[in-house]
C-alpha cells in the first residue's frame, strides 16, 4: 500500500517578505473529541495523587524507619561503605519523596543530612549528635505533624539543622575550598 505523499509545500510572496507554509501529516492521524470528551490527563494525575494521598504518611513512615535502622547498623558497626551509602539513600530518598507526600520539611532536614554525608571529609569523624539530630528530626516530623505540615515549627527545626550543618561543614572543609563552593550554595528552604 502506497502512502500518500504530503502536500507541497506553499509559498506566499510578498513585496518584503515570504510566507512558507508546509504540509502538516499530522492532521491524518489527529483524531477530534467532542467537547464533552475531552480528557484532561493533568487533572487524572491530581484525582490519582489524591487517591494515594492516604498512603503518603505510612510510606514516609516507612522511609524514615529505613533511615533510622541505617543509623542503627552504623551506630552498632561503625562506618563502612555500604552502611554509608544506606545511609544517603535513605535519606536522599526522604529528600525526594518528602514534598510530594506533603512533608517539606522533612524532605529540608533530609536534604541537610545527605549535604553533610556528601561533603564531610571523614564521615566517621562527624560527630554522631550531628546526624542523630537529623534523624530524629525527620522521625518527629514525620510521626508526629500532620501530613500537610505547615507548622512553622517544622520547618524552624530544619533551618536550624541545616545552618548547624553548613557551620560544621564549613569549619572542616576549611583547607578544601572546591567544597567550600557547593557547600555553601544556598538551599530551597521548606514552605511554611
Amino acid at each position: 500500500m502506497a502512502k500518500d505523499k504530503p502536500g507541497d509545500i506553499e509559498i506566499q510572496k510578498f513585496a518584503d517578505h515570504h510566507v512558507i507554509t508546509q504540509p502538516n501529516p499530522l492532521r491524518k492521524v489527529l483524531r477530534r473529541v467532542a467537547d464533552e470528551d475531552l480528557d484532561d490527563p493533568v487533572a487524572r494525575a491530581e484525582k490519582a495523587l489524591a487517591d494515594l494521598s492516604g498512603e503518603f504518611k505510612t510510606w514516609m513512615a516507612i522511609e524514615s524507619d529505613r533511615l533510622a535502622a541505617a543509623h542503627a547498623a552504623i551506630l552498632k558497626d561503625g562506618f563502612s561503605s555500604a552502611m554509608r551509602d544506606e545511609l544517603f539513600r535513605a535519606a536522599h530518598d526522604i529528600k525526594g519523596d518528602a514534598a510530594t507526600f506533603g512533608f517539606p520539611s522533612a524532605g529540608a532536614a533530609a536534604e541537610s543530612l545527605c549535604r553533610i554525608i556528601e561533603h564531610a571529609p571523614d564521615l566517621a569523624r562527624v560527630p554522631s549528635e550531628l546526624i542523630a539530630h537529623h534523624i530524629n528530626a525527620i522521625q518527629a516530623i514525620v510521626g508526629e505533624r500532620t501530613k500537610l505540615d505547615t507548622i512553622s515549627v517544622a520547618g524552624e527545626l530544619s533551618r536550624r539543622l541545616r545552618g548547624v550543618a553548613d557551620e560544621y561543614l564549613a569549619r572542616v572543609n576549611r583547607d578544601r575550598p572546591e567544597h567550600l563552593e557547593a557547600i555553601m550554595a544556598p538551599s530551597i528552604a521548606p514552605a511554611d
